[in-house]
C-alpha cells in the first residue's frame, strides 16, 4: 500500500473500505460510537428505538457504501438523503459536538494508519457540520 486509495500493484486501486479492513472495521467503528451514544444525555433521546442496534446497522451500511463497500444501504433504503432523514431532530452545535466527541473516540479506537484515519475523520467532521439544522443566536439570550 503506497497512499490512501492506492495499491502497490500497477493499475489496481483500493477503496478506503478495503484499505481499513472492510466490514469488520466499520462495524467496530459504529459499535464504539454507539457505546458512547447509549449513555449520552443529549444524543440518546434522539434515537426513538429502545435498541440502538437498528440505528447502528443503518450507519454501518451507509458508511461502508460511502467508502466503496457494498451498496446494501441504497438497495434497502434508497438514496441516503441525510439531511431529510435527520430533519425531525434538533441538531445544533451542542449535538454536533457530542456526536463528534463519540465519533472521534471511535475513530481513535480503530488504530488506523494516520493517512487513513485522517481521510475518515475529515469526512465525518464535514458530515457532522452539514447535519446542523438549528442555528443558535450568536448574541445569546438577552
Amino acid at each position: 500500500m503506497t497512499a490512501a486509495g492506492e495499491s502497490d500493484r500497477p493499475g489496481a486501486s483500493t477503496t478506503l473500505f478495503e484499505a481499513i479492513g472492510g466490514e469488520p472495521t466499520f462495524r467496530k467503528l459504529v459499535d464504539e460510537f454507539y457505546a458512547g451514544v447509549a449513555t449520552d444525555p443529549l444524543l440518546r433521546p434522539m434515537y426513538p428505538e429502545e435498541d440502538l442496534g437498528p440505528a447502528a446497522d443503518r450507519l454501518t451500511l451507509f458508511l461502508m457504501q460511502y467508502w466503496g463497500g457494498p451498496n446494501t444501504y441504497s438497495s434497502q433504503r434508497g438514496h441516503p438523503r441525510l439531511r431529510m432523514r435527520h430533519a425531525p431532530f434538533r441538531i445544533g452545535a451542542a449535538e454536533r459536538d457530542a456526536w463528534l466527541l463519540h465519533m472521534r473516540h471511535a475513530v481513535d479506537r480503530l488504530d488506523l494508519p494516520p493517512q487513513l484515519a485522517a481521510a475518515l475523520w475529515d469526512y465525518l467532521e464535514r458530515a457532522a457540520y452539514f447535519m446542523v439544522n438549528m442555528m443558535e443566536d450568536p448574541a445569546g439570550p438577552a
